[in-house]
């Protein structure tokens, strides 16, 4: 027989059952935490492997960029030689990236860069690794650095180019705008990385770092440009190459990306063409 419940709340058969529930559910995430830690674990540990393979000659056992490789050395047709650095993982600063300058990286831009390297230095492609190794490695890189664990991802930039980037009127207005926020300083009155500034530019680790000279190829972020609007908008953690995000509106950026692809020498067809997809 049932008892009457004379506190006007709910039956004593009712209150069991929830509070048997609510134990069953408690037991069931307390179950689950260990296995998706071990999981984790699992992909790291995975990674490590594969980086001790892949990455650890340049980028160091401790992934400080201290490798066996040491500094590389490029020349360029000009004659210019410019030290490589292999990345620093432990600051967690990343110059190519999707996301606003001070954010890190996201998941898919590390994926990116490891899987497709980065031109013009010696970070190699990895397209022929399967990709859950690549993946692999994405989380073992991240364990370098705190701030993967301490900070919040920040939403990617969306880039769509406007049809008249590369026209005549927008190289013009990037040749002013270049001129007004003193571009020439570092990358030179025509693009050649030899501004009155170009010697003085130290990265965040205290090494000189060269202004890239715009008429000798394409950029290690890519020469499309939507990449190159990114770089404007991004920025290069780590480098002297600041982000204009704040500082000019989304039209003077692509018409800063017109003159660049002016001086570049990338005005063809071919990139005209892709400004309108």
């Amino acid at each position: 027989m049932e008892r009457p419940n004379r506190g006007g709340g709910a039956p004593l058969p009712q209150i069991r059952f929830y509070g048997i529930l609510m134990l069953l559910l408690c037991m069931m995430l307390l179950c689950a935490a260990p296995v998706v830690a071990a999981e984790d674990e699992a992909q790291v540990k995975h990674g490590e492997k594969v980086y001790k393979v892949r990455c650890m000659v340049c980028h160091g056992k401790n992934g400080d960029g201290k490798g066996a490789a040491g500094v590389l050395r490029k020349e360029e047709a000009t004659g210019r030689i410019i030290d490589i650095r292999p990345r620093d993982f432990t600051m967690g600063l990343y110059r190519f990236r999707t996301t606003a300058t001070g954010c890190l990286p996201s998941d898919d831009d590390l994926l990116y860069i490891i899987t497709n390297g980065i031109p013009r230095s010696f970070m190699p492609s990895l397209k022929e690794v399967p990709v859950d190794d690549l993946k692999a490695v994405r989380s073992y890189v991240k364990s370098f650095s705190s701030r993967f664990q301490e900070e919040q991802p920040c939403e990617a930039i969306v880039t769509k180019a406007p049809g008249w980037v590369g026209s005549a009127d927008s190289v013009n207005k990037g040749k002013a705008i270049y001129k007004n926020m003193k571009c020439w300083e570092c990358h030179g009155e025509t693009g050649k990385g030899d501004g009155s500034k170009s010697e003085d530019i130290k990265d965040d680790w205290g090494e000189q770092i060269l202004p890239f000279n715009f008429q000798t190829g394409d950029l290690k972020k890519g020469s499309r440009p939507q990449d190159i609007y990114m770089t404007f908008t991004s920025g290069l953690d780590g480098t002297g190459m600041p982000s204009y995000q704040d500082t000019l509106n989304e039209d003077d950026r692509w018409h800063l990306v017109s003159y660049t692809l002016k001086l570049m020498g990338k005005l063809n067809k071919g990139h005209t063409q892709s400004a309108h997809k």
